[in-house]
């Protein structure tokens, strides 16, 4: 089955309540299709890079067949939150004017404690690879950013992976970083089948598909002020070092193994 990674857009039109997790202040909103959405602000913490990270992360997830809410990007337009009474809300919607990024918002979810769910060893083991090859720091014991919804498991929150690109030198390195931070992931101890779902998975992450994905980033998210790189030099460092880190998977895996 072809993998579609089109996302639709939805314009906002009514901010419903700010939900408030870490520094990023995403929200609760309403679009034009009638649908609920969390909605993840371009003026927020880390800017586009946290979109770029939510997207791309999740697009992964997506190809791995991983349950995760539809990410849809999202139009806010200029008169969009005046009459906020809050003031940083309202700074935060005015500078967050154009594209966003949102997650279709489950009602009725709660959130995944480990103590009173199981995760089965290869569901386990293919959540921890997924982490450990994006570097996502988010998936721990104090946040599990995940969600119980009709009984199935669904990520969220892939906002903090990719770090590399804060700073952005030395990405070839980070490339092929063991990600130690993996010792930290709440699905770590259930996760015994990691060498067999590295064989899965790097056989249906082929470098068609990675692109796919990285061709996903809107150019408007790749207008960095702080580097001469071109949107598209910005958009082939990440698909190379998507590529770089696949090819040297065993290092990570190896990592979350021993950590283990």
């Amino acid at each position: 089955m072809k993998n579609n990674f089109d996302l639709r857009t939805v314009n906002v039109m009514r901010y419903i309540t700010p939900l408030r997790e870490g520094g990023s202040l995403p929200a609760l909103a309403e679009a034009d299709d009638d649908f609920k959405y969390v909605l993840k602000f371009r003026g927020a913490g880390h800017g586009v890079k946290a979109l770029i990270a939510e997207l791309v992360g999740g697009q992964i997830a997506k190809a791995l067949k991983l349950q995760l809410p539809e990410l849809v990007f999202a139009n806010l337009d200029e008169a969009f939150g005046r009459t906020e009474a809050d003031e940083e809300i309202q700074d935060l919607l005015q500078g967050s004017q154009g594209l966003n990024l949102a997650l279709h918002f489950l009602s009725g979810s709660i959130t995944f404690d480990p103590a009173v769910t199981t995760v089965d060893a290869k569901l386990a083991s293919q959540i921890v690879w997924l982490d450990a090859y994006i570097t996502n720091v988010d998936r721990t014991f104090k946040n599990t950013n995940m969600l119980i919804w009709h009984k199935e498991l669904w990520l969220i929150d892939h906002g903090a992976c990719l770090y590399f690109h804060h700073s952005w030198n030395n990405w070839e390195q980070h490339a092929k970083s063991p990600f130690a931070l993996i010792k930290d992931h709440v699905l770590l101890p259930q996760a015994t089948l990691l060498k067999e779902v590295d064989a899965e998975f790097k056989a249906i992450l082929i470098p068609e598909i990675l692109e796919e994905i990285v061709n996903t980033i809107p150019v408007d998210w790749l207008q960095w002020e702080d580097t001469d790189e071109t949107p598209e030099g910005l958009r082939n460092v990440y698909l190379q070092f998507l590529k770089t880190r696949l090819e040297n998977s065993e290092i990570f895996v190896n990592q979350a193994q021993n950590a283990r």
